[in-house]
């Protein structure tokens, strides 16, 4: 356990966390699950007693549990974690079951019912399925059960979606709202190194990306698949979204759900991106590409202007008017990303001209401005 002292400074987000009234914890596969003998429900089950205090104590706590797929190993006889997508798959589908057996046989002990919520990366990229699974996952709160999210392994067609669901967490916590999201694993905070692997200093607190300077960040290890990389990811996610978030180790989750006086904390931005905002710039995803001249970056990069015609020197892909878009700069970099007017082939015969040369009916902004997001002001938190 690496303790926060108040000398220290635990800071503002840390006590964000800890006051919270709506809570994501995310759980990793490490937590849950071992290669030999699969699903450990002693483990699990002081995981949900910590939920159940943090409850208790007053806060609406969402479940973001990894480990179907190693729960499916050891009955499968499979002795390590598969490469292939269809035997990942085949073990998620007996893990699932057998996971989400142990989440609602834990949380009964305490009278609370559990509904399992299988996601995939299109549920977010989607808007109508993003509304659905917002309306589904808030619906299970009102009745008083206990959501548990897990990524839908078994029908999904990429072999890594989420990031071992460190990211699915991130989104999932802008989803319901959330006031704290919490990483829960087998490694106790942030370190500016892999501290297995030598000396490695500790950082108790990112308030901003100059914090993670000379930060290495590893992949994941043999259950799971996210690593610190992947946390470290979610983790700015969710705060550049307006969401603190606890990174911690799994064995600390009683102290980390009580105070939040273990572990990294990250400092939310100060103004919450809106639900749009927020889907435009993490969860959508980008159908083509739009080039623009410098005057353009600064405009809606560095100003929040809408895009117009004139700033714009070339088109990459097919896309239809209400589609995401990324708008690329002369060097190349994504420098933010908007909703589109129009369809590429109409944009390819306006862009480079100015208003007034442009049919009255043509003459939107190819991009309104509160239909903008820069890329760019993630990058410098």
């Amino acid at each position: 356990m690496t303790q926060v002292n108040s000398e220290s400074g635990v800071g503002a987000a840390r006590e964000a966390i800890a006051t919270a009234r709506s809570v994501v914890v995310k759980i990793g596969s490490s937590a849950l699950t071992s290669m030999k003998s699969g699903l450990d429900t002693e483990r699990l089950d002081r995981l949900a007693d910590a939920v159940e205090a943090r409850m208790r104590a007053g806060s609406d706590v969402v479940v973001v549990s990894s480990g179907a797929i190693g729960a499916g190993l050891a009955p499968l006889g499979l002795s390590t974690r598969p490469r292939d997508l269809a035997t990942k798959q085949a073990a998620a589908s007996v893990g699932q079951l057998a996971l989400a057996h142990a989440w609602g046989t834990s949380f009964a002990r305490y009278g609370r019912t559990v509904g399992q919520v299988l996601l995939s990366a299109d549920d977010f990229s989607r808007r109508e399925h993003h509304r659905n699974a917002q309306r589904t996952l808030d619906r299970l709160r009102s009745l008083g059960a206990v959501a548990v999210v897990n990524e839908n392994d078994t029908v999904a067609t990429e072999e890594i979606r989420f990031g071992d669901n460190d990211r699915l967490a991130a989104l999932v916590a802008h989803l319901v709202g959330a006031d704290a999201l919490i990483l829960l694993s087998d490694v106790d905070g942030l370190y500016d190194g892999d501290p297995r692997k030598g000396a490695a200093t500790f950082i108790p607190e990112v308030r901003s990306s100059a914090d993670l300077d000379g930060v290495i960040a590893g992949s994941g290890g043999a259950l799971g698949t996210g690593g610190m990389a992947s946390k470290l990811s979610a983790a700015r996610l969710a705060a550049d979204a307006g969401v603190p978030v606890l990174l911690a180790a799994a064995a600390d989750a009683a102290t980390a759900l009580a105070s939040g006086s273990v572990g990294t904390a990250f400092a939310a931005r100060p103004v919450r991106l809106s639900a749009r905002k927020f889907w435009v710039r993490h969860a959508a995803d980008s159908r083509g590409a739009v080039l623009i001249d410098e005057g353009a970056v600064l405009a809606v990069a560095h100003r929040r202007h809408s895009l117009l015609a004139a700033g714009i020197v070339g088109v990459r892909g097919r896309f239809h008017g209400g589609d995401v878009v990324d708008l690329v700069s002369p060097d190349d970099r994504v420098v933010a990303r908007g909703v589109i007017e129009y369809d590429s082939t109409e944009l390819s015969g306006i862009f480079g001209r100015s208003s007034a040369e442009l049919p009255e009916t043509m003459r939107r902004p190819v991009i309104h401005a509160d239909d903008l997001v820069s890329v760019e002001e993630s990058a410098r938190r």
